[in-house]
């Protein structure tokens, strides 16, 4: 494959009609332009330029070679160009994946503020039910940065940015409106709205579970948070949801667990070494520590229970 800098000579060779005076505007010697344009040549199977005994004229092949080489050249240079200018002023694309819980609550307000302070950035986004799912999409290339719960597996490098309160949903007038917070115990007595087993919620709801030896009564399950807490509220079930599920707040009983839990939100990229990705991610960091995955009221009166159960 020939390269930019043969088609450079090439172009240089017409401009300036003599080797000599293209080799010297390209700041390199005679016979390495002279090497250039026999490679091109070797590349195209025919001559671009007549070898005269005074001189050199390049073929209709050369000059219909360079024609285009002009526009290649162009492209090149506007691409550095592009590459500069983000690398300095922090423009270009940004694709950023998110499960569909955290959207309302922590990223619409980032992605506002961007589209106000950042103008120069057009930003894709998606949402997904499974971070699985998400991070999969992550390590295809398909996305610069994911934003949710740990995932089962992945390759990509993870960060924390924060951790956001899990609460109990109920229907309206579920003996749980008495309880300031409900212990993880009282789960075991109630039909349970739970996860899909492939979700990050069921394996997290089920460690919980698990460490407070209580055995759950799954009534049906969905790969929704935002789901779980509708369905409890409508008298399906109990549930488990993140506080970030709850924009709008449902039309159902919301207390905080006992001893209170809280989940681990990540950031996920293939690098953070990359400029937009890691002002992005700062962006949601200084989000959560706002408060945005905090639930107001009674989770803040229990937080001395704080207990963090790992999901890796």
């Amino acid at each position: 494959m020939t390269t930019l800098r043969a088609l450079e000579c090439l172009v240089a060779l017409v401009e300036h009609g003599s080797m000599s005076s293209a080799a010297s505007s390209l700041y390199m010697s005679q016979p390495a332009l002279s090497h250039q344009i026999a490679a091109l040549e070797k590349e195209l199977g025919v001559a671009v330029a007549e070898r005269l005994s005074r001189g050199v004229r390049v073929t209709a092949v050369g000059r219909a070679v360079a024609k285009e080489a002009h526009a290649a050249l162009r492209a090149a240079e506007n691409a550095m160009e592009i590459g500069k200018r983000m690398g300095t002023t922090g423009a270009g694309r940004l694709r950023i994946s998110c499960v569909e819980s955290l959207t309302s609550s922590l990223l619409v307000p980032v992605l506002r503020q961007w589209r106000i302070h950042h103008p120069e950035v057009a930003v894709d986004f998606s949402e997904f039910h499974s971070v699985d799912a998400m991070a999969e999409v992550l390590a295809k290339g398909d996305a610069d940065l994911a934003v949710g719960p740990r995932p089962a597996r992945t390759d990509v490098k993870l960060e924390v940015i924060g951790q956001q309160e899990m609460v109990v949903v109920a229907p309206l007038g579920h003996h749980f409106a008495a309880c300031a917070a409900v212990p993880v115990q009282a789960l075991g007595n109630e039909t349970f709205v739970h996860y899909e087993p492939s979700n990050a919620m069921a394996r997290w709801i089920d460690q919980l579970a698990l460490y407070h030896d209580v055995v759950l009564k799954p009534v049906l399950r969905t790969s929704s948070p935002r789901t779980a807490a509708e369905l409890a509220g409508a008298g399906v079930g109990v549930t488990i949801a993140p506080v970030s599920a709850l924009a709008p707040r449902p039309a159902a009983v919301v207390r905080p667990l006992r001893p209170a839990a809280r989940n681990d939100v990540f950031a996920m990229a293939a690098s953070m070494s990359d400029t937009l990705v890691r002002a992005f991610a700062a962006d949601l960091r200084r989000r959560v520590q706002r408060g945005s995955l905090r639930a107001d009221g009674p989770v803040a009166a229990v937080g001395q229970y704080a207990m963090s159960v790992s999901t890796g």
